[in-house]
């Protein structure tokens, strides 16, 4: 057994958990921690989605009870019902526009510059967004979204597919924008988030299935392992930070992290365009 090869999963498993319910992109952080463990080649790519699966069942764990509510309910009640079919509507434009986009943003502009640029870009979005005039919060809880709420975060969660974007960032602060209170749109962003990574996952390990072996499940294991329980450490923490705290220092961070990028790229330490 590789244990240096799962020293390496385990790092990128909690890369992972913690960065990819952050309004900071974990795609980025992901890049950069597999060039600096030399973790890179096609496989890794296909874990680097993999793994994702860990983070979703740490938002599965802590939301259980709300989705085991839901699910028992559904037959019956209207609430749960609108509930579903508005995680469905918004899980929809991220199928679509993954499907018939996803492979030329992959070719194109995996470029150090647009990585940078979106994280930077990112980083005066937030800014900007937590220090315009407060307007009266339209939607107070993520149950009480119109299909049509849905559908607009779900188009907000599409820019996820330029890399650099935070699925989470852009969904959190666009639903911010879009009337949506702090709590709704964060929660929302964790329920939409379920069948996305889960989505995403299984895609990828179905079209690049060739590449793996039985020989690979002990590495995947480890890294989902270490991804559910940093990823169910930051959720809970995160739930606690927004009740009382803006996003204002991911902002500031994701603007640090650009210049990383720019910096990382110029001396050719990290190939950002290798994913």
């Amino acid at each position: 057994m590789d244990f240096v090869l799962l020293a390496k999963a385990a790092v990128m498993g909690i890369v992972e958990g913690l960065t990819e319910f952050l309004p900071i992109s974990s795609t980025g952080h992901l890049i950069l921690a597999g060039a600096l463990l030399g973790f890179e080649d096609e496989k890794a790519k296909v874990f680097d989605i993999a793994i994702q699966t860990g983070a979703i069942l740490a938002v599965i764990l802590v939301y259980w009870q709300k989705i085991r509510d839901t699910v028992a309910s559904l037959p019956s009640d209207k609430e749960a019902q609108r509930f579903t079919a508005n995680v469905a509507i918004g899980f929809f434009p991220a199928v679509v526009f993954g499907l018939l986009l996803g492979k030329t943003i992959q070719m194109h502009l995996f470029k150090p510059w647009f990585v940078a640029t979106t994280f930077i870009v990112g980083g005066f979005i937030i800014l900007w967004a937590e220090r315009r005039p407060q307007e009266k919060v339209r939607v107070a809880e993520a149950e009480a979204m119109t299909w049509q709420d849905a559908l607009k975060v779900g188009l907000v969660q599409c820019l996820a597919l330029l890399p650099g974007t935070s699925r989470s960032g852009a969904t959190i602060i666009g639903g911010m924008l879009l009337g949506l209170s702090r709590k709704a749109a964060t929660d929302f962003s964790f329920y939409l988030a379920i069948p996305t990574l889960i989505g995403a996952g299984a895609y990828s390990l179905y079209k690049e299935r060739a590449l793996l072996s039985a020989d690979d499940l002990p590495a995947f294991g480890v890294g989902l392992v270490f991804s559910f329980i940093s990823a169910w450490l930051c959720v809970r923490w995160l739930l606690r930070y927004i009740s009382s705290h803006s996003f204002t220092p991911f902002a500031w961070y994701r603007i640090a992290f650009g210049v990383i990028v720019l910096v990382t790229a110029g001396t050719g330490w990290v190939d950002w365009s290798h994913t």
